[in-house]
């Protein structure tokens, strides 16, 4: 077949600040968690994330979540991958023009890498259908169907450039979360097409990374139709929750705080950074955005302080980091003057899955609705 040209875009969105100006910030983000991995062993888990939570629409949501004591954990109801095609047929070969406008042309994707920091890129080759065709993962990809194949990342999230020369991949997709970048540079000099897909996740960028990987592996029609699937879902998923929540000028105020206790890091998650738009479908305010907290920056009293969340969402890795809740209290004094701090309200879950923003958008907004609007229905 004759070739095909697509492009793929990265969205650009700079950032609003400071010295951040002009840089995305889950790229920033990206940064935190790799000097995190380094120094405490990673932030994606090398385990298999659990699953068997339950439904929102099977659970009876709490009349007042706001007066709720007690933490709670969110937990996927079922994290099993349902590919959009069975035995997809790629069209190959294709030339992308990737997000950072190199020309890649890919003839063969029978040896994929799919790599990233939140695992989202490795699921959505599995949901399209060429799960079989992946030889490898990073750390964040410790979903079940993947879990046996053999880690290219080392100390968390870097790139180890011998295990993945070793497995002979014939195309590789990553982006910019993951590093060192000239072990990037490596691959390609070595011949192996290397397709970069944007960085930036939220949830409005879902269906644009569904279709960049598509793209990649000669899939186009099988990427729209499954980033339909994703938003349809997810819309879905987000009125269900919208049903739930408290109206407006009631909502639960909710931050997002990046933990981890061995290297004493903390940050809090603001506008641009993912977690706004992940807290707005979860029918919460984001109280880093409301006060002017851009991307992600290190946790201040103050800043805690002034925002004044009923409710924490975390990581479980970094709460585990710190001894769970009793050990985040002690960690961050400040906590104990907000209402999420004297009800001990934190919701935790697993790092591979928060904040993935992937083809399970819409099970990750249910179990974090479900641990937050009825938190009693999962053991």
């Amino acid at each position: 077949m004759g070739a095909r040209r697509s492009m793929v875009s990265s969205d650009g969105r700079p950032g609003r600040t400071g010295r951040n100006r002009g840089a995305r910030p889950l790229v920033v983000l990206a940064a935190v968690l790799a000097l995190v991995a380094a120094c405490a062993g990673g932030a994606g888990g090398a385990g298999v994330a659990a699953d068997g939570g339950a439904r929102l629409a099977e659970v009876e949501p709490l009349a007042d979540p706001g007066a709720y004591v007690g933490p709670s954990s969110a937990v996927l109801a079922d994290s099993a991958i349902v590919p959009i095609a069975d035995e997809p047929q790629p069209v190959l070969p294709v030339t992308v023009t990737d997000a950072q406008g190199t020309a890649v042309t890919v003839t063969d994707v029978s040896r994929i890498l799919a790599l990233d920091i939140y695992g989202s890129t490795s699921r959505t080759v599995f949901e399209l259908g060429l799960g079989d065709n992946l030889v490898g993962r990073d750390t964040s990809s410790s979903y079940p169907e993947i879990a046996d194949l053999p880690l290219v990342t080392a100390n968390g999230h870097e790139l180890n450039a011998e295990a993945i020369l070793d497995l002979a991949p014939t195309l590789i997709i990553t982006d910019t979360s993951l590093g060192p970048w000239d072990v990037v540079l490596q691959m390609r000099d070595a011949g192996i097409p290397v397709v970069v897909v944007d960085s930036h996740r939220s949830l409005e960028g879902v269906g644009l990374l569904i279709r960049q990987v598509a793209d990649a592996v000669g899939l186009p029609a099988e990427g729209a139709e499954l980033a339909e699937r994703t938003d349809a879902d997810t819309e879905a998923t987000v009125a269900r929750i919208a049903a739930v929540a408290p109206p407006e000028g009631e909502r639960l105020r909710i931050a997002f705080l990046y933990v981890r206790g061995q290297s004493g890091i903390y940050y809090l998650f603001g506008t641009g950074s993912g977690t706004d738009s992940l807290i707005a479908a979860l029918g919460g305010v984001d109280v880093a955005t409301e006060i002017g907290w851009d991307g992600m920056r290190p946790l201040t009293d103050e800043g805690l302080i002034a925002a004044q969340p009923d409710l924490v969402l975390v990581m479980s890795k970094g709460l585990e980091s710190v001894d769970g809740v009793d050990g985040l209290l002690e960690a961050v004094p400040a906590l104990a003057y907000t209402p999420a701090g004297e009800n001990r309200r934190v919701v935790d879950m697993d790092d591979s899955q928060i904040l993935s923003f992937g083809p399970n958008t819409a099970d990750v907004l249910d179990a974090l609705a479900v641990a937050i609007y009825a938190p009693e229905a999962n053991p």
